[in-house]
């Protein structure tokens, strides 16, 4: 991590390293241009530096190399407005059955508590969607950390059950409130039958409702070439639609030109044929499952 005209950049790949906001897709640059020249002056320059443009305006403004990025999507206007018009049937049966439940949601503070509770959530189970979870069994302290970034543009929304946190999610606005990226969301699986996710999403609204933001981010809509999963429909039941917006590329160094023409500043993932993608996502679920169920295999034959 760097700073760089006030603003913290992280640098990521060996061969091609290329830098970025922290917080990119949550954080935005409106000038660039002081930012790419004191990289640019830097001995140890990073190859490429890219960078989103919000959704406060998504015709491109930038003359560096564009292509289109895209984000899932809430328009919030007002909770009831959402929960009449823009979901369907089931997920807000969902919502409604978390509530019948017994599930409380509440805007809470950052705190120790919090954390704890985040912890908890976090060290259930080491495999999450097929996929090894990072956050397992991490420390506290560095866990604190992670928590406690952005904490004056943040809003942790907790859904309890009882003094139990079952799940939460921080949402993370832009510098001008405009949009707020949903940056954690996670709920306990034991619970998954009182649909916490759902009822947290319908929290989310709202609180973008009562903070006077318009947008509500959840990441990406579409990844690569994928076509989609169950997380996407999952987004758009609960009412997020694609909206492209503009990504650019700044090469700072004659190897990040090149890369750049070259098309190896996407991920290899991104770059193959989605029934090749798919077929290794399978794998991966399948390689981590197994591991997942050896790992709780030995622990039951130590205790």
């Amino acid at each position: 991590m760097i700073e760089v005209e006030g603003r913290e950049i992280r640098i990521t790949g060996g061969r091609l390293r290329t830098a970025q906001l922290e917080g990119d897709f949550y954080q935005f640059v409106k000038d660039p241009e002081p930012v790419i020249a004191a990289m640019r002056a830097m001995p140890d320059r990073p190859d490429l530096f890219t960078f989103l443009q919000s959704l406060a305006d998504v015709t491109p403004k930038h003359k560096y190399h564009m292509e289109w990025d895209n984000m899932a999507v809430i328009r919030v206007t007002t909770f009831e407005e959402w929960w009449s018009k823009q979901i369907l049937s089931v997920p807000r049966n969902r919502m409604k059955q978390a509530g019948k439940r017994g599930v409380v949601l509440r805007e809470v503070p950052f705190c120790e508590e919090l954390v704890r509770g985040i912890k908890k959530i976090y060290d259930e189970a080491p495999v999450r969607q097929g996929r090894r979870f990072p956050h397992y069994n991490e420390d506290f302290e560095s866990l604190y950390r992670a928590e406690g970034t952005f904490l004056e543009h943040a809003i942790f929304l907790g859904a309890y059950l009882g003094e139990e946190l079952i799940g939460f999610i921080k949402l993370v606005a832009d510098e001008d409130w405009n949009q707020a990226g949903m940056m954690n969301i996670l709920s306990m699986i034991s619970q998954r039958d009182k649909a916490p996710n759902n009822a947290l999403v319908a929290e989310a609204v709202r609180a973008c409702a009562n903070h006077g933001i318009s947008n509500l981010v959840y990441y990406r809509f579409a990844h690569g070439k994928r076509k989609g999963d169950s997380l996407s429909d999952f987004k758009t039941n609960c009412g997020f639609k694609r909206v492209d917006v503009p990504r650019y590329y700044v090469p700072l160094t004659v190897w990040g030109h090149a890369a750049l023409k070259l098309g190896l500043h996407h991920r290899l993932r991104d770059r193959l044929p989605e029934p090749v993608g798919e077929k290794l996502r399978e794998l991966q679920k399948k390689w981590y499952g197994r591991n997942d169920s050896t790992q709780k295999a030995s622990a039951g034959s130590q205790t």
